[in-house]
């Protein structure tokens, strides 16, 4: 890992990379200004994504953008640093801080970072941190709550424990599962994702598998058992055999040796940390899977 971060938040990695530009000398902090993050940007920020190495489409940024306000840092007209705060009712995640790598070291990456702390007013506040990051959201008040591992690799055939269907389902149960879960009021997302993507359900919780990256992702996962969990999990390997699929899990839920037995390995790991915790109903309902390392 590089000593001085190019990337913070998100997790959405599957290698380290850098940008440069060559000779060309980077502007001053003082020449690099604020903007709000438009559709506009998605081609240039898919492009600094990829440079430090992460997986994202721009339709991937763009359904990130779809629930969020961002913003941009703009030098000499070209895009060098993104933040994203994506609004889930009374949460916000903040997500996809980059900075490219010419700019590292100034400070850019606080200044986008609090910008787009600004735009969640007085939501809780989460994100999931790399280990460079991290010292950086410390210091802005953040604190560690847990543990996240990423998985992924070639989908194995399984039989889930339990009936699993795929299709269309009701919209707003799944989203009151989601909630009771998370604390997160995500309809939107959520009938975002259904409209590109599958949805399976089982007695007691759903799952919702859609294109990524080079591959598909599994999340999120609500499910009020582990067994109904690996079932969902189960199930979408087996539509997605020989195929690559990508689950992101809660590290205390201990299903890794679950999804190893899926044809999956663990590819990363990333720190959950939150800011001004708000109070919650307690729920049967678990998140076993995250949508994604962006939006919880």
């Amino acid at each position: 890992m590089m000593p001085r971060p190019d990337r913070y938040a998100s997790g959405e990695r599957s290698r380290t990379a850098t940008m440069t530009r060559g000779d060309t000398p980077s502007p001053a902090l003082s020449a690099v200004e604020i903007v709000a993050f438009t559709p506009a940007h998605l081609e240039a920020a898919q492009a600094l994504s990829t440079a430090v190495g992460w997986a994202h489409r721009v339709e991937d940024w763009a359904l990130n953008l779809s629930v969020s306000r961002g913003v941009i840092g703009l030098a000499d007209g070209q895009v060098v640093a993104t933040a994203l705060c994506s609004l889930h009712g009374p949460v916000a995640t903040l997500n996809m801080i980059i900075v490219d790598d010419s700019m590292r070291g100034r400070g850019l990456g606080r200044k986008v970072m609090e910008a787009a702390m600004a735009q969640a007013e007085d939501r809780e506040m989460r994100l999931v941190a790399t280990p460079e990051g991290t010292p950086l959201y410390r210091k802005l008040g953040f604190v560690e709550s847990g543990g996240i591992i990423q998985m992924g690799g070639t989908a194995r055939a399984a039989t889930p424990e339990c009936d699993v269907q795929v299709g269309p389902a009701d919209p707003q149960r799944l989203a009151e599962m989601d909630f009771a879960a998370s604390g997160m009021e995500r309809g939107a997302l959520l009938a975002r994702i259904a409209e590109t993507g599958e949805t399976l359900t089982a007695e007691g919780g759903f799952a919702m598998l859609r294109q990524f990256g080079r591959g598909h992702v599994l999340g999120p996962v609500v499910a009020r058992d582990a067994a109904a969990a690996r079932a969902l999990m189960a199930a979408a390997s087996c539509r997605m055999a020989g195929q690559p699929l990508r689950i992101d899990v809660y590290e205390d839920l201990g299903l890794v040796p679950f999804i190893e037995g899926l044809g999956l390995a663990v590819t990363g790991t990333g720190t959950p940390m939150v800011r001004g915790v708000k109070a919650r109903t307690t729920s049967e309902y678990r998140t076993h899977a995250l949508v994604s390392q962006a939006l919880g």
